[in-house]
């Protein structure tokens, strides 16, 4: 059942994906709702509305990916990164968490779906440190746009991206963003089967 809504899914959104991938998304569904009720990973309990509200609700995004490293901030059980990632066998994805159970969770994906481009890290935003920077820097965990600015300004190379999932859009918050900041672009997402506003916000350094 699940196999098939998502290559209903993906057919919708257009997004290619091998027959490997699509096994590697419906596996992740699964291996998140056993892990769920053992760990409280996730408030979405049923695995088709993980399938919507997480995987597609994460896939939607991949066409506005510019670059090859990538930092998921926030990532709880790996949302976006781990749908990305797998999505984006090119792209290198550092997954950012501070809670343990949520990073075993990743690690346990990435030994057994063979999700060889993601890195787990525990670790608050504001102590870690990368040497290269990243071309993008995701989060739908925020709850406003300009803490993610602040607390993430560290993390991407010197032309690289913040990318901001949000819902329906706040006009005020979009005013609030940080001096030294530029909104670039603002994409309205559609996520199959689901009835409520999303948004990609594509921010970068002045």
């Amino acid at each position: 059942m699940l196999a098939a809504q998502l290559a209903t899914y993906l057919a919708e959104i257009q997004l290619p994906a091998t027959p490997e991938q699509q096994k590697q998304l419906v596996d992740f569904v699964n291996m998140l709702n056993k892990w769920n009720k053992a760990y409280n990973l996730t408030s979405v309990r049923d695995p088709q509305a993980m399938l919507i509200r997480h995987v597609m609700d994460s896939l939607v995004v991949s066409p506005y990916l510019d670059g090859r490293r990538f930092i998921d901030v926030g990532t709880g059980p790996g949302l976006p990164g781990i749908p990305l990632a797998i999505m984006n066998p090119d792209k290198e994805f550092v997954l950012l968490d501070s809670l343990g159970k949520r990073i075993r969770f990743q690690k346990q994906v990435q030994f057994e779906l063979g999700v060889k481009n993601i890195t787990s890290v525990e670790s608050r935003v504001e102590a870690y440190e990368d040497e290269q920077g990243f071309d993008g820097v995701l989060s739908r965990a925020f709850a406003s746009v300009s803490d993610m600015l602040n607390w993430c300004r560290h993390l991407p190379a010197p032309d690289g991206c913040f990318y901001a999932l949000k819902g329906q859009l706040n006009p005020e918050e979009l005013t609030q963003i940080p001096a030294g900041f530029v909104l670039k672009q603002v994409i309205e997402l559609k996520v199959p089967e689901l009835d409520e506003q999303r948004h990609l916000l594509k921010i970068v350094e002045e």
